[in-house]
């Protein structure tokens, strides 16, 4: 199997032992508290899944603009994005001690983790605009990933974490969470060798139905894991329970027995567009998947990004050897009326009518499912639009 990132083997952060780990919480009741953001909270359920391997907690504030700028630690460890616990008051930290992280979003703020404090450092307003514009490629606050990371402080707190839960994810998401090290289990059973990703934070219309079916063929794969985000989304966007319903009937009905996996893992989207696309395949190789499939827009949002800026990163910016982890380059993908089946758009025969292509913009779908529309057949599986209009016509 595909080795880890950074490692020989898979080292998450979770404390599995179960004495170990009610010796911490019960450390944690007296160790100063502060509730972390939402994607601090991320983070630490991404490093304690061992997604986020070989990192050992939060970032310093040097390693967080040397990763912005470069994609590269200090100590020269391939990374695309900082990962850190930002905070608006530190006060009463200091380097040395151990704190108590609290979840923000379960009731009553339970500790996620407790971290030992390696560093405490406020960062100016031009190293916070300079890792803004590194990783987002914009300082515009309407980017949502933009405005997550300008409005929760700029105090880094840094050090290694011990992480003794996974959040709401695990008993929201029971059949869907699963952590790196449960993919990999999940793959070596099914005697896999070439394992394909699919990212969705959507439900799965038909365009993305074959193109997993396209990269599976392509790449001679055994099987597919189409890998959903549970977390944070921006207004608007399906909830996971919806997704999560939607893309398991359409893998039951249209994809062989045993051929793909539905998982999904505990992370708030950063709409980073090619560097988010970059930490995709990051923790993708982390969980076992030989591939990742990077399509059009890949992590992007609105028209901050070039349509395959996502692929291009992989060529411009990333060293060989960085990754082993290869990536299946997408065009947009859509039905041809014209030959009756799901088509790349750059591998449409000459001559080929563009007005052949079945197209649906998002408001347009979101409009006929609150209607009760059906959705054309050749865009949707009807009995994944049954379970998008149900949710579509609740919300009334």
């Amino acid at each position: 199997m595909i080795k880890p990132h950074g490692s020989d083997t898979l080292n998450p952060l979770y404390v599995a032992d179960d004495a170990k780990r009610a010796a911490l919480e019960a450390e944690a009741a007296n160790l100063k508290s502060i509730v972390v953001c939402s994607q601090a909270a991320a983070n630490a359920v991404m490093m304690g899944s061992g997604y986020f391997n070989p990192l050992t907690g939060f970032m310093n504030l040097a390693d967080s603009m040397s990763v912005a700028e470069k994609m590269v630690t200090t100590d020269g460890l391939f990374w695309p994005v900082p990962i850190v616990n930002v905070v608006e008051d530190a006060s009463g930290i200091e380097p040395g001690m151990r704190i108590a992280l609290k979840d923000p979003n379960v009731d009553g703020n339970p500790v996620l983790a407790i971290q030992t404090v390696e560093a405490v450092e406020t960062a100016t307003d031009e190293q916070m605009a300079f890792m803004t514009d590194k990783v987002y490629r914009t300082d515009d606050m309407n980017h949502p990933g933009v405005k997550a990371f300008n409005t929760v402080g700029k105090t880094f707190i840094s050090g290694p974490i011990q992480v003794l839960n996974y959040s709401y994810f695990a008993n929201e998401f029971p059949e869907t969470f699963r952590t790196a090290m449960e993919i990999r289990e999940l793959i070596a059973k099914n005697g896999w060798n070439k394992v394909v990703a699919f990212q969705t934070r959507n439900p799965m219309h038909r365009a993305h139905e074959e193109l997993v079916r396209m990269a599976m063929d392509r790449e001679n794969a055994d099987g597919a894991v189409i890998h959903m985000l549970l977390g944070k989304l921006k207004p608007g966007d399906i909830p996971a329970d919806v997704r999560d319903a939607a893309i398991r009937k359409m893998a039951e009905l249209y994809f062989p027995p045993n051929s793909v996996e539905i998982t999904g893992y505990g992370y708030d989207m950063l709409y980073a567009g090619p560097r988010e696309g970059v930490l995709h395949a990051v923790f993708r190789q982390n969980m076992g998947a030989t591939h990742l499939i990077v399509g059009r827009d890949h992590a992007g949002v609105g028209d901050y990004y070039g349509g395959f800026d996502a692929q291009a990163i992989f060529h411009d910016e990333v060293p060989d050897g960085a990754l082993e982890i290869g990536i299946f380059e997408a065009d947009h993908t859509a039905y041809s009326r014209e030959l009756g089946e799901v088509i790349m758009m750059r591998e449409a025969p000459e001559g080929h009518k563009k007005e052949s292509f079945v197209f649906l913009s998002g408001t347009k779908v979101r409009e006929m499912l609150s209607n009760g529309e059906d959705l054309p057949p050749e865009f949707a599986r009807p009995e994944v639009a049954k379970i998008l209009m149900g949710f579509y016509q609740s919300q009334k």
